[in-house]
């Protein structure tokens, strides 16, 4: 037996999106305070996004300097998980 999709109102779905995006919480967190299924409020939030594209306050001088620390970080992170599969892609040869 098929269930039936809930229809939420505009403005429902409005609200959900800014509580995302006004407040700079995560989608998933949200989606659980609503009872709401976190791809649905992805979605929502993604059609506003690309709706609304220049709403969104810009980044602040220190989430700036975040991003760019985070940015290197995973940078970092990539060149020591390559590294590190070629180091055991060697290995494994050598022991065979």
């Amino acid at each position: 037996m098929a269930q039936k999709r809930k229809k939420y109102s505009p403005e429902y779905k409005d609200e959900a999106v800014r509580m995302v995006i006004d407040q700079s919480r995560p989608i998933a967190q949200v989606a659980r305070e609503l009872g709401l299924v976190e791809g649905t409020l992805g979605n929502w939030v993604n059609a506003y996004r690309r709706t609304h594209p220049t709403e969104e306050a810009p980044l602040s001088v220190s989430e700036r300097a975040r991003l760019r620390e985070l940015e290197k970080e995973v940078r970092e992170l990539r060149m020591k998980t390559e590294f590190l599969g070629k180091a055991a892609a060697f290995f494994a040869q050598e022991y065979r």
